[in-house]
C-alpha cells in the first residue's frame, strides 16, 4: 500500500486519468500534467509541478507516469 497522498489512477478507456487526494478525494479526471498541477494547486499545493515525480507524494497506478491515454 502507498503511503503517497496523491494517487493518478490508471488512464480509464476513454482516456484520463483519476486524481485524488488524501484528505480531499477525488479532485478530477486529468488528461494532462498540467490538469494534475490545476487539481492540486486548488487543493492547497502551490508547487505541485514539482511533486509529480516525487513517489513519496504521488502514485502512478497502472500504466507509465505521466501518460493519459487508454492503453
Amino acid at each position: 500500500m502507498s503511503t503517497a497522498p496523491i494517487v493518478v489512477n490508471p488512464p480509464s478507456p476513454s482516456g484520463g486519468r483519476r486524481v485524488t487526494v488524501r484528505d480531499h478525494g477525488i479532485l478530477g479526471l486529468a488528461h494532462s500534467d498540467a490538469d494534475v498541477v490545476e487539481f492540486l494547486r486548488r487543493a492547497g499545493l502551490e508547487d505541485a509541478d514539482a511533486l509529480l515525480d516525487d513517489p513519496a507524494w504521488v502514485k502512478w497506478r497502472g500504466g507509465r507516469a505521466r501518460e493519459y491515454e487508454a492503453a
